[in-house]
């Protein structure tokens, strides 16, 4: 049974031989992990038999992004990011926050519509997805695009971006159609982009992830009505894209979203992605209980406490428990809640592998 059949099986809420698995890993923990085992992340990942990949998607063609004296550099959105570093354990974490966001101070939906840096799906090259899934096809895994962090099919945090993270959800309040133009302007985008991934995918795409974080450790960042009311038009939209291009739909949140997790799914979600266990209402056993016949789950081992700071054994059993809890019948895909980061130590990924090889067999 390779990959695809795996998985197709598993998100069928069918149990195939095992557990599909997933790896997230950032780019400073892959490079202390190429560095202790002396091979490539793509070698680690053939050699654990991981079954989705992700294809690198369409090439930026559009105007040059500029850059800033200040050390700013614009990307699509014409949003301004500063390069943070972060030190770790053996080795960095590198991230882009942003330092000035283009319309925040917009007070008109004619500014939000004349704003001159909106991005085209024109400014993408999209030829070489075909081959893109082709490759990782032939090899028997899961295709999947998810997009780089600052460009992945979103609403809510490009709004972010553009308005400032306290003004959006102020704007939801007090200007309502301020709110609705510039959601408009990020799905309109989003629709086009990922149509023409889909249609130069020719049907060799099987997946999309989509990211946006709805949630606080402690709750949703939205309440249902809210989300509902600005964010659930286009979440259909990108959903119905992919699934009439018969991929499945996937989509990462962090945080304490289950007041969400409904109309996420009435709206016609394959999986949810992080299933953060630290996160209020989030343990896998009582997601499975109560969405476990209409949802799958993605994800489930903490980055944030056993992965960093548990013991190898922490991260066998923890492994085991998700496995155990959400696995039944299928509709679980073994991984991280997010990526492993550059503080957790190489014996923890190990174990966490060892433990899926241990623990993830259905016969």
């Amino acid at each position: 049974m390779d990959s695809r059949e795996r998985t197709s099986l598993a998100l069928g809420h069918q149990e195939p031989d095992r557990v599909p698995i997933d790896i997230w890993m950032s780019s400073g923990f892959t490079t202390k992990v190429e560095a202790a085992w002396g091979v490539t992340a793509e070698q680690i990942l053939d050699e654990h038999d991981v079954d989705l990949r992700y294809i690198e998607g369409p090439r930026y063609v559009g105007p040059p992004l500029r850059s800033f004296r200040d050390g700013t550099d614009e990307d699509i959105w014409g949003v301004r990011r500063r390069t943070v570093v972060v030190p770790a354990t053996d080795g960095k974490e590198t991230y882009k926050e942003v330092a000035v966001s283009p319309l925040a101070s917009a007070s008109t939906v004619e500014e939000v519509d004349q704003y001159d840096h909106w991005p085209s799906a024109d400014w993408f090259d999209c030829s070489k997805i075909e081959f893109q899934c082709s490759e990782i096809q032939n090899r028997g895994r899961v295709a999947v695009f998810m997009g780089d962090r600052l460009n992945r099919i979103a609403q809510l945090k490009p709004g972010m971006y553009l308005r400032g993270m306290e003004q959006i959800y102020l704007d939801m309040i007090e200007n309502p159609d301020l709110t609705r133009a510039v959601f408009s302007h990020i799905r309109g985008f989003y629709c086009e982009y990922s149509n023409r991934i889909f249609e130069a995918a020719n049907g060799k795409l099987d997946a999309l992830m989509m990211g946006d974080d709805f949630g606080s450790q402690r709750g949703p960042l939205v309440s249902r009505q809210m989300w509902e009311a600005f964010l659930g038009d286009g979440f259909a939209d990108y959903v119905r894209i992919a699934k009439g291009h018969g991929a499945r739909v996937m989509h990462h949140t962090c945080g304490a979203v289950r007041p969400l997790i409904p109309p996420l799914v009435e709206r016609g979600l394959d999986v949810l992605q992080s299933i953060q266990p630290e996160a209020e209402g989030m343990t896998a056993e009582s997601l499975k209980a109560d969405f476990g016949s209409r949802l799958s789950f993605h994800g489930g081992i903490s980055i944030q406490r056993t992965m960093p700071f548990g013991s190898a054994d922490d991260v066998r059993r923890e492994t085991r428990d998700r496995i155990e809890a959400l696995a039944p019948g299928g509709g679980y895909i073994l991984g991280t809640s997010h990526n492993i980061q550059a503080d957790a130590p190489v014996e923890n990924f190990r174990a966490m592998l060892e433990a899926h090889k241990a623990y993830g067999s259905y016969r």
